[in-house]
């Protein structure tokens, strides 16, 4: 692979892997990888949160909720959210640098933001059905996940978040901005965002609060950082 960009703004930033080392690691080349070791660091503060410390909570909930049934179908499109965010890191890391670029400030950005709120107003929720209807896989799976995963630190969704992420990642990304392409995504980025009530892992609020921090933020990652480099341009003699 050519570690240069191709001339035109239509062509994709591809990087050449192989000739990556130590002793070049922080080169203009390279050190976009540098923004990758947010996801341990965040990874460590969100447990730490989760299980590392006592606190009091404050109960998530609305009466739409209760109209929303538990469907164990939706556990399908509520794991896709795992390859999903895979899926977009490794693609544009391979084919686009800028777009993996404003990808990382975006999710910086936002589950940064996430975070403070999280620490400021620790949230939960107690939706989760005790009895359920079927018996089947699905619902296994679930009881099980529940025992697996805590019903704390869930307003703003991250799975909300981190799907429109990908969204607007792709949205940017030249190689993913076909009609099909965001076609699929935006298909796939609601029904990750709506599983999260049917399999009772979230309050709707938790959705809308979502929703508002992704778009206040979305200028912020993807738009202001193309305005900057253009009015340096235009600065230059």
């Amino acid at each position: 692979m050519n570690s240069k960009p191709k001339k035109g703004s239509d062509f994709l930033k591809i990087v050449d892997y192989r000739k990556l080392r130590l002793s070049n690691i922080t080169s203009d080349e390279f050190r976009h990888l540098f923004l990758l070791l947010f996801w341990p660091l965040f990874g460590l503060v969100f447990w730490f949160l989760e299980r590392g410390i006592e606190r009091d909570f404050i109960a998530v909930e609305c009466a739409f909720d209760a109209v929303i049934p538990f469907c164990e179908y939706f556990v399908i499109p509520y794991l896709l959210w795992f390859p999903f965010l895979f899926f977009i890191h490794i693609y544009t890391l391979l084919f686009d640098i800028p777009s993996f670029k404003k990808l990382m400030y975006f999710i910086i950005l936002s589950y940064g933001v996430t975070t403070l709120i999280f620490i400021l107003f620790p949230t939960e929720q107690n939706l989760r059905p005790l009895i359920f209807d079927r018996d089947n896989f699905l619902v296994n799976f679930m009881k099980g996940f529940y025992e697996f995963d805590t019903n704390t630190n869930v307003c703003p969704s991250l799975h909300v978040v981190g799907s429109f992420a990908v969204l607007f990642g792709s949205w940017n990304c030249k190689g993913l901005n076909s009609a099909l392409s965001r076609t699929i995504f935006i298909i796939l980025t609601i029904f990750i965002s709506i599983s999260t009530v049917f399999l009772k892992q979230h309050s709707i609020i938790d959705i809308i609060v979502g929703l508002v921090l992704v778009f206040v933020l979305l200028p912020f990652a993807f738009i202001l950082p193309d305005k900057i480099k253009n009015k340096k341009h235009k600065l230059k003699p």
